[in-house]
């Protein structure tokens, strides 16, 4: 894509990324997105052939973004609780002016639909962000049973996605009730992951494992 592509592509993302702030994702259209864009609508489903391609595109360039803050998170600290707290405030911090379209997009958790995180379409994104908790793990050093370290990442992964729709749905002031189950839960986190080291848990980890290949199974 050359330079003037690139820059028609990110006008048009940015004048989605304010409709969809300001009236919401399922009431914009592609023609007041081109109009926002100062393009044709045609010109504009050259670049985006719809609404979801759209979405798309913002998860890509939200992952982009992050890349500096999650490399701020890794060095958050020694212990693993505090490298979470430092990861997930850092993505709520990003996605604050959002928060709305976000809970929007929520609506489309169905693995069928292209905009669900946990879909095809979206695998190689989801793939990207539950690397970064590989990293996490491992900037501490914090030891992981092997047969429990192939699934730990994408297990903080859905605790991660469980703690973002927590907080779309916060109605506390600023979601204080967020932030604090995040401290919270991070503690906790870290003491299961430590505790899941006891040769005793041995079978407890042979079920985990098997857990998550069922819920991560193609179908």
């Amino acid at each position: 894509m050359n330079a003037k592509s690139a820059e028609t592509r990110a006008r048009i993302l940015d004048a989605a990324m304010e409709l969809f702030r300001r009236q919401g994702f399922e009431e914009t259209t592609m023609r007041e997105i081109a109009a926002g864009a100062g393009m044709a609508t045609g010109a504009a489903y050259y670049y985006f052939d719809s609404k979801d391609a759209i979405a798309l595109a913002f998860y890509d360039q939200s992952q982009q973004d992050l890349e500096p803050l999650i490399e701020q998170a890794l060095a958050g600290g020694k212990h693993l609780k505090d490298r979470l707290v430092a990861l997930l405030e850092a993505k709520l911090r990003y996605f604050e002016p959002n928060r709305r379209l976000l809970g929007a997009l929520a609506a489309h958790a169905d693995p069928a639909h292209p905009i669900s995180p946990f879909s095809a379409r979206t695998r190689e994104i989801r793939e990207r962000d539950v690397a970064s908790f590989v990293r996490i793990l491992e900037a501490g050093g914090t030891q992981t049973p092997r047969d429990l370290e192939p699934h730990l990442p994408r297990i903080l992964w859905m605790y991660q996605m469980g703690l973002i729709l927590f907080w779309i749905y916060d109605r506390s002031p600023a979601q204080a009730r967020t932030h604090t189950l995040i401290r919270k839960s991070a503690a906790i986190v870290e003491r299961l992951v430590q505790a899941a080291a006891f040769p005793l848990l041995r079978p407890v980890r042979r079920m985990v494992a098997d857990l998550m290949q069922t819920v991560m199974e193609e179908s």
